[in-house]
């Protein structure tokens, strides 16, 4: 079994070999991602209940009092729409912006285990094989999806177990899609709670990274966990013949 400080030790030892590009290629992967989920839920107020919601300076109860129930359905409908229409361009944005560009970076941090000379257009390599991409991580991120629709646990493990995908897309060209989700599963057996662990085990940098504001994410955390999981892939990948 592989252990969480060695795996944390070449990480960060080819991430300080190769400094700025890997805060480059992170930010702009953790940027987008960011951006998109705050999209996603900018149409709601995480400070207001259901009843508190403002319309006009008054609450929802108080501005649709002397409304018909029909006036009351058509405004829940037309909020209702805006909602779904939010998150419908949250998922398109993922599935055709952000997972090449999380594939991309993957490929980037694998890359830089081996050769910390490697550039930061690595990360354009993504969007190459665009439509096999494409299909690999939108099955992924539906089954993750439905995992957590069903219950929150199964969602973490399909997350865990499905880890090792933007790293097998690029490497295994002859692989299609099930096949590479088949092939991530694999890989995690028996990885997925020690896989967890090594995440738990960034929680201070990532404290590091609020009260900084997010500029510890940005120069230091990011780039640090994502040089650590491109070097538990390359821990992995000989696990499956």
């Amino acid at each position: 079994m592989w252990s969480i400080a060695d795996i944390k030790a070449k990480g960060r030892e080819a991430f300080k070999l190769n400094y700025w590009p890997c805060v480059i290629v992170s930010a702009i992967y953790t940027l987008l991602l960011g951006g998109n989920a705050a999209r996603g839920t900018s149409s709601l107020r995480p400070d207001t209940t259901a009843l508190d919601v403002q319309v006009n300076g008054q609450t929802l109860e108080g501005a649709t009092q002397g409304m018909s129930n029909e006036q009351v359905a058509a405004i829940a409908g037309v909020t209702f729409v805006a909602l779904l229409f939010a998150l419908g361009v949250a998922f398109l944005v993922k599935a055709f912006l952000i997972n090449p560009v999380e594939v991309g970076a993957n490929r980037f941090f694998k890359n830089n285990i081996h050769d910390q000379t490697t550039g930061v257009g690595v990360i354009t390599e993504g969007f190459s094989d665009f439509g096999r991409t494409f299909l690999t991580l939108l099955l992924r991120d539906l089954f993750i999806g439905l995992g957590c629709v069903v219950f929150v646990i199964p969602g973490l493990v399909l997350m865990y177990a499905f880890r090792m995908v933007p790293f097998i897309v690029k490497d295994n060209p002859e692989l299609g899609p099930m096949e590479v989700l088949k092939r991530s599963y694999q890989m995690m057996q028996g990885s997925k709670w020690q896989s967890f662990l090594l995440d738990l085990s960034f929680i201070g940098w990532y404290l590091v990274g609020i009260v900084t504001f997010g500029l510890g994410m940005i120069f230091w955390t990011s780039p640090y966990t994502m040089s650590a999981n491109a070097a538990l892939y390359e821990e992995l990948k000989g696990n499956v013949a």
